[in-house]
């Protein structure tokens, strides 16, 4: 009963989720706005590719990214840990709102331009244009991990 009431919450909150998707307003699936971290990427458009590795030492490596405004980057990220791992963009303020939906649902599956879900072994990618100057963060929001420190962030300078 209780998995079951769980299951409908989950898809509760992804029918909410997707219906934000549509209307424009989405980060991590929770009715926040990208536009202030930027933009999915166009694959033909990125300039350069960044490779970030996550550890079951609940680290990104490298832990900081510096890139140009208006830049688009194709982040590769490497699981080289035993335990599944997500590299997540956005604001300081929308990630922690997206871990304590995680703890809540530990095994949400995400399908956004801002997150790669990766299993242990893998590698996924996040392509993504910065349209402002400023500081970007991201994370690797499963349970524990976030607290842990798995945290960084790409520093957006102005455009050259």
């Amino acid at each position: 009963m209780k998995n079951t009431i769980k299951f409908i919450a989950a898809c509760a909150l992804l029918a909410s989720a997707t219906g934000t998707f549509a209307a424009g307003n989405h980060a991590g699936g929770h009715g926040h706005s990208l536009a202030a971290i930027g933009k999915p990427g166009v694959a033909a458009k990125v300039s350069r590719t960044v490779q970030i590795d996550m550890s079951d030492a609940m680290r990104f490596t490298p832990s900081t990214v510096t890139v140009r405004k208006g830049e688009t980057v194709r982040f590769v990220v490497k699981n080289s840990g035993q335990l599944k791992h997500e590299f997540n963009l956005g604001t300081e303020k929308d990630l922690k709102a997206h871990y304590e939906m995680m703890k809540k649902f530990p095994e949400m599956e995400h399908d956004e331009p801002n997150i790669a879900s990766v299993a242990p072994g893998q590698t996924g990618e996040v392509i993504w244009q910065f349209t402002q100057a400023g500081t970007v963060s991201f994370a690797c929001l499963h349970p524990g991990h976030y607290e842990a420190g798995m945290k960084g962030a790409v520093k957006v300078g102005a455009a050259k």
